[in-house]
């Protein structure tokens, strides 16, 4: 469920269920994909979301993959904590946890407008004992800190022995950590100060027998005056950091959401001056996009927890502050020496440069002669003995050969400025694109062979390209990109997702019809409106000359190949490539598609050959394609610094 899938059709679906039902929904999902052989992969390549080893860092002498962590009021009851464990997340909290369960029947209540979410009841969980599941059996690899809390309500006695009886427990689990909720109920200052003070004590003993790091909670709205009252003059020595909640308490509930940023600000702030340097921030609070995240690190925190943000912004919110995270953190160093032409990326530019000639070649041809001397001399036959045998026969295997041309323009247009703007930067989606495109393309060479009919050209194109294509893939490690990256859920990344989505599409519908386009070049070589428009049998072509089908199989086989091979390069440039800013992917994407689309379509209207369900699947590719260029090109053609409009 990545973001253009999930601001385009999931969450306007959501948004209209019932919120229990629609989290009910989501999570078990997530977790039912997580659980599928290979399912964890799935999601990882849906949204390119694997961290960058520049993210990893420590929680208290604890190992990170990232800096982004997961509320624990998102998935209450674990239910796909791994699945979200893919999306970019560095470490899970738990909870809060009570030793007693608690419920509530009553609704949650989404307010759009306001990107906020209302509980009933902020301490809604199934207890100690259920918990215990969660935190012992986790599918995934990441650290859990739970989130412990005394019944509401009871004495600051009662409080102290519920904590120490969570933690004695606890302690015995894989739990990573705690954070203590010793401020969210209301007390006098000096009870709030006697909890927080036996409070202290259990932690220090607690840290001391487990070497597990223990962190005051400290409500959202919790006042500032009288945090600072409640605060100084004790010993803070005892935690090894603060994590500043998400809630804001009214009449009948608790709110999450966009407000109370200002509240977190000032919070961390003050932490941050009255707290040892070694001492760990966390901030769960307003954090809907990456300026948000960027704006609680400016003020001090060290790591961030998304909630709500999740559900207003999409699950490819980690993966978009962690990206932010990374170009905050190399914006200021000196970039890399760029390698030289000859190194790798030079050689791809050249396979592009390849392609696109013999593609302009192959369409000269196809619109003139339409064979070649090694065609006639497989046929035994000329031009002129091959229109006796049908009026339509040439235009058919011109219309064939045309297609081929363009997607092989296309191709090298997307290999050239991949390799440019991509592979020379080391940009991991640019070299993953270009190889898969490869991987698929060159074997796409020998799907025609079983017909007997050898193609010379074809084989000495690809015994020159290939070579350029392996020394292209050598010696090109990853680099993280140095271009400034999207921060905002502006109106233009809004509009974007619905592209990317048109693109994906694109992308999934051009690979499906390669393989079938191949398949019937190997297999049937003909559809049913093909014979049609040339107005013979399969059986007459054959009588007619014995080696006509295999040379048109060999058209048919490989259009369908080069389809293939540059349908799954525009798939994982849609998945993976699309970055706020990137005027050159645009450009690309409109140069990259317009050679296929205009030979494809110009030539079945230039020898009539206009059936409509023929042609239906060209309409549907052709209108994602423009819708999709459409609503990227705000985007992709504004940098992220330039002024945007925010919903």
């Amino acid at each position: 469920m990545p973001d253009w899938s999930y601001q385009t059709l999931f969450r306007p679906l959501l948004f209209w269920l019932p919120s229990r039902v629609a989290r009910s929904l989501t999570l078990n999902a997530m977790r039912r994909v997580s659980l599928l052989p290979g399912g964890t992969l799935l999601i990882k390549t849906m949204g390119h979301m694997e961290p960058s080893p520049l993210l990893e860092s420590a929680i208290a002498g604890i190992p990170v993959p990232t800096p982004v962590g997961l509320s624990g009021g998102v998935d209450p009851q674990g239910i796909a904590h791994t699945a979200i464990s893919q999306f970019g997340i560095g470490f899970i909290e738990v909870g809060p946890v009570t030793l007693h369960p608690i419920e509530s029947n009553s609704p949650i209540l989404n307010d759009r407008e306001r990107e906020s979410i209302f509980y009933p009841n902020e301490y809604e969980n199934e207890g100690l004992i259920r918990s215990l599941r969660i935190i012992d059996n986790p599918l995934h690899s990441l650290p859990q800190f739970v989130r412990i809390a005394p019944m509401p309500g009871v004495s600051v006695a009662q409080a102290v022995d519920e904590f120490r009886t969570l933690l004695e427990t606890l302690s015995l689990t894989g739990a990573a950590g705690f954070y203590l909720d010793v401020l969210s109920i209301e007390r006098s200052l000096e009870q709030t100060r006697l909890l927080l003070e036996q409070a202290s004590a259990l932690a220090i003993h607690a840290y001391q027998t487990t070497r597990k790091p223990m962190f005051l909670y400290i409500p959202l709205d919790f006042p500032d005056d009288r945090l600072e009252q409640t605060l100084r003059g004790t010993d803070i020595s005892a935690w090894q950091g603060f994590v500043i909640g998400s809630s804001l308490r009214e009449r009948d509930g608790v709110r999450i959401g966009r407000d109370g940023k200002t509240l977190a600000l000032s919070k961390i702030e003050f932490l941050r001056t009255i707290s040892p340097g070694d001492s760990v921030i966390k901030s769960s609070a307003c954090i809907h996009e990456p300026q948000d995240a960027l704006d609680m690190i400016q003020a001090g925190a060290d790591f961030v927890l998304l909630n709500s943000g999740l559900v207003y912004a999409g699950p490819g919110l980690p993966k978009r502050v962690n990206e932010a995270i990374i170009y905050e953190k190399i914006r200021q160093t000196p970039p890399a020496e760029e390698p030289s032409f000859w190194k790798h990326w030079g050689w791809m530019c050249l396979l592009g440069i390849g392609m696109i000639a013999g593609g302009i070649i192959a369409w000269i041809i196809a619109a003139s002669s339409v064979l070649l001397p090694y065609d006639e001399a497989f046929l035994g036959m000329s031009r002129s003995e091959l229109e006796q045998i049908n009026e339509h026969l040439l235009h058919f295997m011109s219309h064939d050969r045309i297609t081929l041309a363009g997607t092989m323009i296309s191709i090298g247009i997307l290999y050239y400025q991949l390799a440019k703007n991509g592979l020379k930067y080391g940009l991991h989606w640019a070299r993953t694109a270009l190889l898969m495109s490869g991987i698929v393309g060159f074997p796409s060479f020998f799907l025609y062979l079983g017909y007997g009919f050898f193609d010379p050209i074809h084989a000495i194109a690809a015994a020159i390209l290939f070579p350029m294509f392996i020394l292209a893939m050598r010696r090109n490690p990853d680099r993280p990109s140095r271009n400034p990256v999207n921060t905002r859920n502006s109106r233009e990344w809004r509009l974007a997702m619905r592209g990317q989505l048109c693109f994906v599409v694109l992308g999934v519908a051009l690979s499906i019809g390669g393989i079938v386009i191949a398949g019937v070049g190997v297999t049937h070589v003909f559809v049913p409106q093909d014979l049609t428009f040339m107005g013979v049998t399969r059986e007459q072509l054959e009588q007619a000359n014995p080696h006509l089908i295999p040379l048109i199989a060999h058209d048919r086989a490989g259009f369908g190949g080069a389809l293939f091979s540059d349908a799954v390069m525009l798939l994982i440039v849609a998945l993976w490539g699309l970055q706020q800013g990137e005027r050159w992917l645009w450009w690309t994407l409109l140069a990259g598609g317009s050679p296929a689309f205009i030979a494809g379509l110009s030539v079945h209207y230039h020898i009539s050959y206009t059936d409509f369900l023929h042609l239906l699947p060209a309409y549907f590719a052709i209108a994602l394609y423009i819708a999709g260029l459409i609503m990227l090109y705000p985007y992709l053609m504004k940098r992220p610094d330039d002024k945007m409009t925010v919903m």
